[in-house]
């Protein structure tokens, strides 16, 4: 069963990384939670039913998860410096010294993006996710996946198109 687990890390590592990386504003961050949706996918490894879900579906809901406790964990007595800091510099972008991967221009237009837009984008491109896999995980038909996916890639594309002069 080890063998097996080791397999299934080498095979989504960086879907993992990828979906984690999009979400958050640090490299070191990104690695951290990476690292604790396997630890937690270890240790829950022998009650893992591939009939319910793949591999991928099911580490990226780990991964999902944890987010979810990472972002309850980071709000607290900071939280409104952090709103008003958002509001001047956009929600979650990285600053020039964070490397995730990703261009600072798409990091800068994904922050212009709503939270589930967001969440969404990072599910399909990040983690390489399929839009049944994406509907299922967040409970949304595949339709509205869709269309939020649809809209999503327009606003970006008209955040990172040059404007003609």
């Amino acid at each position: 069963m080890a063998r097996d687990f080791a397999e299934v890390y080498d095979e989504h590592i960086w879907d993992v990384y990828g979906y984690v990386a999009y979400r958050l504003n640090s490299r070191e961050e990104a690695e951290d939670v990476t690292q604790m949706a396997f630890e937690r996918a270890l240790k829950a490894w022998k009650r893992y039913d591939p009939s319910r879900a793949s591999a991928k579906t099911w580490l990226i809901s780990i991964a999902h998860n944890l987010l979810i406790d990472h972002y309850r964990a980071a709000k607290g007595p900071t939280e409104q410096l952090d709103d008003e800091l958002a509001e001047r510099h956009g929600p979650h972008a990285p600053g020039p010294e964070q490397d995730l991967g990703l261009s600072l221009e798409l990091a800068a237009a994904l922050a212009t993006l709503p939270q589930r837009d967001r969440e969404i984008v990072a599910l399909r491109f990040g983690g390489d996710l399929t839009g049944p896999e994406i509907a299922e995980l967040l409970d949304l038909t595949l339709a509205n996946v869709q269309q939020i996916l649809s809209r999503s890639l327009r606003k970006l594309r008209a955040e990172l198109e040059p404007t003609p002069d």
